[in-house]
């Protein structure tokens, strides 16, 4: 994809927010594949995402393609189909949880195994409590100083824009490099 159109992912351990987060900013009815859970999962949420979501934004003038990624690593088979012309990913952990920290650096490699392209770690759920500082988030997660680690709150738009905006220009930068 090219010019102003990006295809972002957003990727996160289970129960992260991802659906969340692209339901929170889509311009169009989110298309989403969230079935009940039926393993030892169900207690923390009644559903999960088996396949992708898939919503789409505008910001000023570019297009954000917004694919969200099952949590669950039983569906990681989905990961590389979706990961197929990537711009960028975002990778949302839920703060309150540190126990899911550690998948952070996980994904982030698996993920730049696809395609070798900036991405972001979104720390969510910042707003409640038992939350995290983002240095807690970035040392637990095992991301280096050149990746960005900030707040998210997927229920807020301005917060899911701010996270948005933050990759759509990492993304820029590494475009202008390539020309």
């Amino acid at each position: 994809m090219s010019g102003n159109i990006y295809k972002i992912i957003v990727t996160g351990p289970f129960n992260s927010g991802k659906t969340q987060f692209i339901q929170t900013i889509s311009d169009i009815p989110v298309v989403s594949t969230e079935r009940k859970v039926t393993t030892e999962d169900r207690g923390i949420k009644a559903e999960t995402t088996v396949a992708m979501d898939y919503g789409r934004v505008k910001l000023d003038d570019k297009i954000l393609h917004l694919d969200g990624t099952p949590g669950q690593v039983r569906f990681k088979f989905m990961w590389e189909i979706l990961a197929k012309e990537m711009n960028g990913f975002i990778i949302l952990v839920d703060s309150t949880d540190p126990g899911t920290f550690p998948e952070v650096s996980e994904l982030a490699e698996t993920f730049q195994n696809f395609h070798k392209v900036p991405y972001i770690v979104a720390a969510n759920k910042q707003d409640m409590e038992g939350r995290v500082s983002l240095t807690e988030v970035r040392r637990g997660s095992g991301v280096g100083d050149d990746i960005t680690v900030m707040p998210c709150v997927s229920i807020e738009k301005t917060s899911v824009r701010q996270v948005l905006l933050q990759i759509v220009s990492l993304i820029d930068a590494e475009r202008a490099k390539a020309e």
